[in-house]
């Protein structure tokens, strides 16, 4: 009798604790939603793998949005076999990722008289960089505003190179959804709702495996080796309103102007294994619309939960600024923070006289004609006279006898001595930039 009741009492302890809500005849069908609620920030929050240092690793938790994100990374398998189940156009991980999508300002370097129309990526990164910084004012007329930055890149960095990531708050904050998801896995576990744990243990494993093949590309820096014996790669780089002035060995100004970045990854070209990690999204997205209905409502809530707090995760990390995010890696790791002085002047006049007084061109005549092309009786006096004082090394000081010639109206005289005031404006910004050196 003793032996009887005991093995009563061990079954009934076998019994799976009673499951909440299990009276309940509501019915919370999220199948239908969960593959593609939330696909545009899964999407997004799967493209700063290869920027944050460790965010590979950190996939393990069951996000929304699966199909989304099977679709788009779908696109970048080729083979026949893929292109029936993800038909679109194909491109590069590169560009794909938004590593090398922009084109830069102009460039002209002083000293080669090298011309670049279309800069890199990394020009473009670069200019926004400068024209985020506040510009000391110069004082002095003013009919345009414009901000022109010194850049002193003292780092040549190698042809080829792996930058450092970005080592942020990520792993910290990743750990929340992964928890979470973890959790409520475990406890449909508990109350044996195995529809709704393996749709979740399902999401963690799909997701996780493809944060790691999608991470796993080489996040590499390239830019040309400069020939030996090379002049020093100083030029202007610019637009109308912002101007660059970089200055540096031709190895650091080509890393801006030519450097990009790009992905290497070991399946290329056909990427099968990301063509293979976007079928499986497809499946978790299949699997969900058929075993999640089959589950319990406690256990469709804990999947809901797994999601929601995944969705808040990804949401977090597509909100951030992804091109601050590279312009960051560009200025810290790349260039190793080269030294950025900006000043605003209110002429162009004043920053072309100023962009011959810091980076003394080997041919000042070419370069103050291509920035200022006027060439009517006014300008090329001015031009000349502005030349022969940097030529001789003279200060930018002027009086009436400058503008006073014979064979000038008053206004052509009145207009010389604007122009002769923008340099005087333009000689003290240099002095100011000298002095803080």
């Amino acid at each position: 009798m003793d032996f009887i009741l005991s093995v009563i009492l061990s079954r009934r302890s076998m019994v799976a604790p009673t499951l909440p809500l299990d009276k309940s005849k509501f019915n919370l069908d999220t199948a239908g939603v969960a593959g593609v609620f939330g696909g545009d920030e899964a999407v997004s929050a799967m493209a700063t793998v290869h920027i944050y240092e460790n965010r590979r690793w950190l996939g393990w938790y069951n996000p929304p949005g699966s199909y989304q994100i099977a679709k788009r990374y779908g696109l970048l398998a080729k083979s026949r076999f893929f292109d029936g189940f993800f038909p679109g156009v194909h491109t590069d991980p590169t560009t794909f990722f938004e590593l090398d999508v922009w084109k830069g300002p102009k460039f002209r370097a002083v000293h080669s008289g090298t011309i670049i129309e279309e800069t890199s990526h990394i020009a473009a990164l670069f200019m926004n960089e400068c024209a985020a910084l506040e510009g000391q004012v110069v004082e002095g007329r003013k009919t345009q505003a414009i901000g022109i930055t010194i850049a002193e890149l003292n780092h040549a960095p190698a042809p080829l190179m792996q930058p450092r990531r970005i080592n942020a708050y990520s792993p910290i904050l990743a750990s929340i959804p992964i928890s979470v998801s973890v959790g409520t896995c475990v406890a449909c576990g508990v109350f044996e709702d195995w529809y709704s744990f393996s749709m979740i243990l399902l999401g963690m494993v799909a997701n996780g495996v493809s944060c790691l093949v999608i991470g796993s590309g080489k996040f590499i820096f390239t830019h040309p080796d400069p020939a030996k014996g090379s002049p020093p790669g100083d030029g202007i780089l610019g637009s109308d309103r912002e101007i660059v002035l970089l200055k540096g060995a031709e190895g650091a100004v080509n890393s801006v102007t030519r450097g990009r970045f790009s992905l290497n990854f070991s399946s290329e070209p056909h990427f099968k294994n990301i063509g293979w990690c976007s079928m499986l999204l497809t499946i978790q997205f299949i699997a969900q619309l058929l075993l999640i209905p089959q589950g319990t409502l406690f256990g469709q809530i804990m999947f809901v939960a797994s999601l929601g707090v995944s969705w808040i995760y990804n949401s977090w990390l597509s909100s951030l600024d992804k091109e601050k995010l590279q312009r960051d890696i560009v200025i810290n790791h790349v260039l190793e923070n080269p030294i950025l002085t900006k000043y605003a002047f209110g002429t162009r006049t004043a920053v072309a006289v100023f962009i011959l007084l810091v980076l003394q061109p080997t041919e000042p005549a070419r370069i103050l004609n291509e920035l200022l092309p006027n060439d009517t009786k006014v300008w090329r006096q001015w031009k000349e006279t502005i030349l022969h004082k940097l030529g001789a090394k003279e200060k930018l000081e002027f009086c009436d006898s400058d503008w006073e010639l014979d064979g000038f109206g008053q206004q052509e005289r009145s207009l010389l001595q604007t122009l002769y005031g923008d340099a005087r404006t333009a000689y003290g910004g240099y002095t100011q930039y000298m002095a803080s050196k």
